[in-house]
């Protein structure tokens, strides 16, 4: 998952040439699942139903231009669902979209099954 929203790249820019301050997402940080994927100005379609919610996820601190998820992942009472990308968003009021990707293999779930990402199965990098 190493897709920028065109919103944060645009904002990351702006900071690291120094024409505007970075606003630091809203921790934590949520993963949202997907059965259709998002583009840099568009988000996916969401995954609904059943017991689905957007789940917190930790990032390991950047190393060689990426970072990966420190701990278990869990999407419990899954719906029935082919997800097929991710999205990792703040957790603000509105929440913003900050990166967007396909998984490396789209997972079918059934009514009430959970969908688990092992540590560091969730990656996102800068190049």
């Amino acid at each position: 998952m190493s897709n920028l929203v065109e919103a944060e790249a645009n904002r990351l820019l702006d900071a690291s040439l120094g024409t505007a301050p970075f606003t630091a997402p809203t921790a934590p940080v949520k993963l949202a699942l997907v059965t259709a994927n998002g583009s840099a100005t568009s988000a996916g379609t969401e995954v609904t139903g059943g017991g689905y919610a957007r789940q917190s996820v930790t990032f390991s601190a950047a190393s060689a231009g990426t970072a990966s998820n420190t701990g278990l992942i869990n999407f419990t009472n899954m719906p029935a669902a082919t997800v097929v990308g991710a999205e990792i968003y703040d957790s603000s009021g509105t929440p913003r979209r900050a990166w967007f990707g396909s998984l490396a293999a789209s997972k079918t779930t059934g009514a009430g099954d959970t969908l688990s990402f092992a540590v560091s199965a969730l990656t996102v990098g800068l190049s």
